[in-house]
């Protein structure tokens, strides 16, 4: 593990730009020089990425239309993609969804296998997040145990079944290709569906019931796509204080001015708006609104939409910075990344300052990426 002192570059703090000397040694960030200096001119120096929620390693992990039989080569592939877009903290999002297929209970159980085992082995701090489908009643008895065995502190909780088009008698959309993935024949697939959709008025009780036990467990819980300031609400009485892509200005701001995070993806800044016609992620942080960016399906677009924010004048670089940095760590409760403060972990991205290209990585002090010319820096 190296001890370094960073020298003559544009270091990144709360406050701003600064071209003091950064120093780390044993991981974590030092008051004083450790000794051996780099000279990191033209660069520029910030906190690692904190992202707390990713589901772009699935193209590691499922490659065209099967499941690698290894998952841990899988992983090692995806953490490479990690460091080389300046994330030190991931959380990987995995579905457990009446979907099926690669969303289904047993790949599942494959991939929070793979996380637990591999991640201790990986430079990258690695972390799962469960997204639950909340009307698959069947599983909330023993979904306690197996979020234990996983090792998951962070489930997110959805609802995709499309009530409307059940309830009017329609044939859901895109079930036949749904179906197929899943490996369901299409009529079995709409029959669950279906079945799922007539319990519905069962899962708000069952929801407090598995919620309340969650809690009590340390696990932190978020709800995905909300659009009303009520459902906000239903869900923060349950515990659930972490609003992940609210679909409206309203849910936003039911749950900012109750105190919950609000979390929107930074492709939403990259693409100037959502994909799918949602709320906008620039409007929300105009009005102060959000409190982090995530990945969502796209590792590159936290760093990107960081600097495009802080090109744009809408927030200054250090405030832009932190909505991919210490605010998803204040989201998770992870006190000991997020700024280069001393006591720190030495998370760290070195950007090229010309092209905002990720020039090296750190994560609590090794390296977990470097190329190009920097790496001559390091290694003279």
């Amino acid at each position: 593990m190296p001890n370094l002192d960073l020298i003559g570059a544009e270091v990144l703090h709360p406050e701003g730009l600064s071209n003091a000397p950064l120093s780390f040694a044993e991981g974590m960030v030092s008051a004083e020089p450790v000794g051996r200096t780099v000279d990191l001119t033209g660069f520029q120096v910030l906190p690692g990425i904190v992202d707390l929620h990713g589901d772009g390693f699935e193209r590691h992990l499922a490659p065209r239309r099967g499941a690698m039989k290894q998952l841990a080569e899988g992983l090692v592939a995806a953490e490479a993609e990690l460091a080389a877009n300046g994330i030190t903290t991931a959380v990987l999002a995995q579905f457990v969804s009446w979907e099926g297929g690669l969303r289904g209970l047993d790949f599942a159980d494959q991939v929070f296998s793979g996380i637990r085992d591999t991640a201790p082995n990986l430079v990258t701090d690695v972390r799962p997040q469960l997204r639950f489908e909340t009307h698959m009643l069947d599983l909330y008895a023993s979904l306690p145990q197996r979020i234990a065995d996983w090792g998951v502190g962070y489930v997110v909780f959805n609802d995709h079944l499309p009530h409307d088009r059940i309830a009017a008698g329609k044939t859901p959309k895109r079930l036949v290709g749904q179906a197929l993935k899943a490996g369901r024949s299409p009529e079995s697939h709409l029959a669950q569906m279906q079945e799922m959709h007539g319990r519905r008025n069962e899962v708000p009780a069952a929801l407090d019931a598995l919620c309340a036990e969650l809690s009590q467990c340390g696990v932190r819980m978020g709800s995905h796509d909300d659009q009303t300031a009520e459902t906000r609400a239903a869900w923060r009485a349950r515990g659930v204080t972490l609003a992940e892509f609210p679909e409206t200005q309203e849910a936003a701001e039911a749950a900012h001015a109750a105190g919950d995070a609000v979390i929107m993806g930074a492709p939403n800044v990259v693409r100037g708006g959502s994909h799918n016609g949602n709320l906008s992620a620039l409007d929300l942080i105009s009005m102060g609104l959000c409190h982090a960016l995530a990945s969502d399906y796209h590792y590159p677009s936290p760093r990107r939409a960081a600097l495009i924010l802080a090109r744009s004048g809408l927030v200054d670089l250090a405030g832009a910075w932190a909505l991919v940095s210490s605010g998803p760590a204040q989201v998770l409760g992870l006190t000991d990344r997020g700024t280069l403060a001393p006591g720190k972990r030495a998370d760290i991205v070195v950007l090229d300052q010309a092209t905002g290209r990720v020039a090296a990585t750190f994560a609590a002090g090794r390296v977990s990426y470097m190329s190009g010319a920097v790496a001559e820096r390091f290694t003279a």
